[in-house]
């Protein structure tokens, strides 16, 4: 069987092709679907291939991933996931049923606390006092629920703001909370003083993803704009950085350690870069015939990952050698809106299947 592994897998990286096994365990812990494969991940690249592409790919490590999904109440419809940066649980907005879940992945329990009603969470982050803190658009407001207790607090937005719709937040260096909302705003919460200031959006609606770099700065995107926009942290003003491309639909933001800010550009297909330091854009078409990048993530090592619900896959892009690795999720149709990691772990909310999943990969 091994002869015979190895022979397969030798034959099918000089074709370029993926050789895959994979095993399914059901556990006797409460119905949590393992997938763990050892794979010669299939690569591609924006450039054109070269004779020696054979042989760069007889050279390349082999690639352990383990993918791992765990169901979460039905109707849940998780939107996002934080998991927690030093511990095991990780936290998700069931968007559908008005309620912060709570993942443990060693048992694969789950445990809801309601918001409120009308509520309807999309985002959720683990801000720098460990609670998760949730943009709810049901009740157009930011929301602290304790981690110990699960008190829950409601920000609301100014009376005047109107239906913000709500998206993602991110807390800057200095502790406040900055948040988007697709109906043409971005805002800030001062935690200390419960204080909410609401800002116009350049071309109004738009503002989707939103992050914070390691120096400081806040970016967010705009779906509907078409726009990235760096935001001057004392005055509230944002400045608009125009994308390559026209029309590209910049959905998500993030950051690598070096301050780069990494793009979905959903409605073109491609991951976008833009280098604050030298003013200067770089992209790249996702594989596939219908690439659809929802949302970006960069990891510890500066690997930039995507959902794509065209491939129905989590994506990993090397920056270095400009190359994309797909990783096909288990279950259909898995929709996964927003990923976020820690060491060693990127985890995806499924919102169309009502399920979480972690991708772990290691070097051999």
């Amino acid at each position: 069987m091994l002869r015979r592994y190895l022979y397969e897998n030798m034959r099918s990286m000089l074709n370029g092709c993926s050789t895959i096994i994979v095993i399914v365990v059901i556990s006797s812990l409460p119905v949590i679907i393992s997938i763990i494969a050892m794979t010669q991940v299939q690569q591609y690249t924006t450039f054109a291939q070269l004779t020696a592409a054979g042989q760069e790919s007889l050279n390349s490590s082999v690639e352990k991933a383990s993918i791992q999904e765990f169901p979460v109440p039905l109707g849940s419809r998780p939107h996002d996931v934080a998991p927690m940066p030093n511990g095991t649980l990780v936290w998700y907005t069931a968007q559908g049923s008005g309620e912060l879940g709570r993942l443990d992945p060693t048992t694969g329990k789950t445990h809801h606390i309601a918001l409120g009603q009308s509520s309807a969470p999309h985002g959720v982050i683990i801000g720098p006092d460990g609670a998760p803190w949730i943009t709810d658009g049901g009740l157009n407001a930011i929301v602290r629920v304790d981690p110990l207790t699960e008190e829950v607090r409601v920000y609301p937005l100014p009376a005047d703001s109107g239906y913000s719709n709500l998206n993602t937040a991110t807390f800057d260096h200095n502790g406040i909370l900055w948040f988007t909302g697709q109906s043409g705003i971005y805002g800030r919460l001062d935690p200390e003083v419960g204080k909410i200031e609401v800002f116009q959006a350049p071309r109004s609606p738009g503002p989707y993803g939103i992050s914070t770099t390691p120096n400081g700065t806040v970016y967010y995107s705009s779906l509907a704009g078409s726009y990235i926009a760096r935001i001057d942290l004392e005055s509230g003003k944002s400045s608009v950085l125009e994308p390559p491309t026209a029309e590209q639909g910049a959905r998500r933001v993030w950051p690598d350690s070096q301050g780069h800010i990494w793009v979905s550009e959903w409605n073109a297909g491609q991951l976008a870069v833009y280098d604050p330091t030298i003013g200067e854009w770089k992209e790249w078409r996702l594989p596939g015939d219908n690439p659809m990048p929802y949302a970006v993530y960069v990891d510890d090592k500066d690997m930039v990952w995507l959902s794509d619900f065209g491939a129905n896959a989590l994506v990993r892009f090397n920056p270095t050698d400009e190359t994309f690795e797909v990783f096909t999720l288990p279950s259909s149709e898995a929709n996964v809106r927003q990923i976020l990691g820690r060491p060693g772990e990127v985890w995806g909310a499924e919102s169309g299947t009502d399920k979480l999943v972690v991708i772990t990969t290691k070097q051999s």
